[in-house]
């Protein structure tokens, strides 16, 4: 049992709750939930009273099916995920299997830890699914509470980074407190700076994401890791000509939540929140519902 001290919203809890995504109802949202544990079930010896922890998306799985069996427990059609099958974090306390928390690192703050075990874990996550190579460039499409993570982890890990964001109030802030090394509006101002080997999408827009493909550079790799709910249309000719690859992606080996932790940790990496008491929750799920939150959004117990 954990006791929450911080737990954030994602826009996956707006699509959980129209009932866009699997679940059923009534259930606790909230899938980035850290806090303290405050008690163990008999035979839990991985984890102590009075360990901070974080509990991620995909909790437990079935370990019988091919994909357990092949170490890709995130495709088991049996799995429990926090906030789907199971009871979520946004609450003053919570159950979670002992073995799918994740310690937190001492230094890190609660609220700084919380939006990684969705957001910083997704993106960088998708960024090490891809593959990129020293000397190449990376690009992030959509400027929100993913996106301004990933300009932060591909600068962390040594790329260069192009921004793509058609907002011109915050280019500013991008450039000087992410550090991104170009900002754009668009898939054609991308191809003008150079273009990009890897192109992250972290919005929602499939139009963003299709507009992209404009500044792939060659055996370049779309990485898709919004959701819309129409098809992304993609021009048989770049996949040709461009040998261009669009692959999806979601949080992947449990690895990169570590990794993605101690950039924080490591002050390498910093989530810009807006943060909110507990009581206020429905009026920081408003914001976050109206895309008014800069950059992600936390509830504070």
């Amino acid at each position: 049992m954990i006791k929450i001290h911080a737990s954030g919203i994602c826009y996956t809890d707006v699509h959980q709750s129209h009932g866009l995504l699997p679940g059923n109802f009534p259930r606790v949202l909230g899938h980035e939930p850290v806090g303290e544990i405050v008690s163990v079930g008999v035979g839990v010896t991985s984890r102590k009273v009075g360990d901070r922890v974080g509990v991620p998306w995909v909790q437990s799985s079935c370990g019988r099916c091919e994909w357990c069996l092949r170490g890709r427990t995130n495709f088991c059609m049996n799995g429990l995920g926090t906030s789907v099958e199971l009871a979520g974090g946004h609450a003053e306390y919570m159950l979670a299997f002992a073995d799918a928390t994740m310690p937190i690192p001492d230094k890190l703050a609660y609220e700084q830890a919380a939006p990684i075990f969705c957001a910083g874990y997704t993106v960088w996550s998708g960024l090490r699914w891809a593959q990129p190579q020293p000397g190449q460039t990376i690009a992030v499409v959509g400027i929100g509470g993913l996106g301004h993570l990933a300009v932060q982890y591909a600068k962390a890990a040594g790329f260069n980074t192009v921004a793509v964001s058609r907002s011109p109030d915050k280019i500013d802030f991008i450039k000087e407190k992410l550090g991104a090394d170009e900002v754009v509006a668009d898939g054609n101002g991308l191809a003008a700076v150079g273009g990009a080997d890897v192109v992250l999408c972290t919005g929602n827009s499939v139009d963003a994401m299709a507009d992209a493909i404009k500044g792939m550079r060659p055996d370049g790799c779309l990485v898709v890791m919004g959701i819309d709910d129409k098809p992304l249309p993609v021009y048989p000719g770049d996949l040709i000509m461009k040998r261009i690859r669009v692959i999806g992606s979601q949080q992947n080996n449990r690895e990169y939540l570590y990794e993605a932790l101690k950039l924080v940790a490591d002050g390498k990496v910093k989530v810009h929140t807006e943060i909110f008491d507990f009581s206020d929750v429905h009026q920081a799920y408003q914001r976050v519902a109206d895309g008014k939150v800069r950059y992600r959004a936390v509830l504070k117990f």
